[in-house]
């Protein structure tokens, strides 16, 4: 855990190294709303049934001077153990079989900034958002933040940005625990990185840093690498991997056992701390609009 918190930790120091290189000249913005929506799904039937569903949208209205973007997105998946047994003696049976579903993943964010330029390189943004991730032990985070940001590439190839800002948080767990609070003010940096390679391959990079400015372990990233092929003007294949990292998770409850060979249950539960790093792995249709 130590050598990922270090990894967090340099991120910073190294999009700002390269902020700080020679501006290219800024293209002229198409204003109007434009979309983009990702789709994936995954279905199996027969002996082994499960299906996972995913989706992400991203709504955008520029101005000539400022831009809102909403994006909404989730991720669902579901498994079922089938068990087969049989009724009756060894020569004269009837087969039986039981089926128990178990969501294994379930993932789900709603947000919206607004951004407008102060100068050529300079802007100000606030924003607002939602999210939910249960196997994580969230059951909702609510955040408001507001900042400032710099252009550092603005191209119709390459395009860098990052921003700096003031957060407002609150979060409620799975599991509550009277001894963490769950509101806090906290410190938000994060980069945004486009690459246009030939004119049907992108690659983009987001990333996240929170701070809670009033228990400084209490910290996590989020970042997300993707690489799409556009098949059309409007038709594209993505691909994406996302990690989310929390510096301390939140709980789950496990059930008791007493020490003993076989161990034996006790009726009660104790909190159990969750791991750290999460990662998704997607690969998508995606649809512009």
């Amino acid at each position: 855990m130590k050598s990922r918190s270090l990894l967090f930790m340099a991120l910073p120091l190294i999009v700002l190294a390269a902020g700080f290189a020679p501006a290219i000249a800024e293209d002229e913005e198409k204003t109007g709303w434009s979309d983009e929506a990702e789709l994936s799904l995954v279905s199996t039937s027969g002996n082994s049934e499960s299906s996972t569903i995913g989706f992400k949208n991203t709504l955008t209205h520029t101005w000539e001077s400022s831009a809102l973007e909403i994006r909404a997105g989730g991720i669902r998946a579901k498994s079922d153990t089938i068990t087969h047994f049989a009724v009756g003696t060894p020569g004269d049976f009837s087969e039986q079989e039981t089926s128990e579903s178990e969501v294994t993943a379930e993932y789900y964010y709603l947000e919206g900034k607004y951004r407008r330029l102060i100068s050529e390189k300079l802007f100000w943004y606030s924003g607002a958002g939602w999210e939910r991730n249960r196997p994580s032990g969230i059951q909702d985070r609510f955040l408001v933040e507001g900042g400032l940001g710099n252009l550092w590439r603005n191209d119709e190839d390459l395009k860098f940005s990052t921003e700096y800002a003031l957060t407002w948080t609150n979060q409620e767990d799975v599991v509550i625990r009277p001894d963490i609070d769950e509101t806090w003010i906290g410190a938000r940096l994060g980069w945004k990185y486009l690459n246009k390679f030939g004119a049907s391959t992108t690659y983009e990079n987001l990333l996240v840093l929170d701070a809670n400015l009033e228990e400084s372990s209490r910290w996590r990233g989020d970042m997300i690498n993707s690489l799409s092929v556009s098949m059309s003007s409007h038709l594209a294949l993505k691909v994406s991997l996302q990690w989310l990292y929390e510096n301390e998770p939140a709980f789950t409850e496990g059930e008791l056992f007493s020490p003993g060979n076989p161990p034996t249950p006790t009726g009660t539960t104790v909190p159990i701390q969750l791991d750290e790093l999460d990662s998704i792995f997607t690969a998508s249709l995606v649809v512009n609009f």
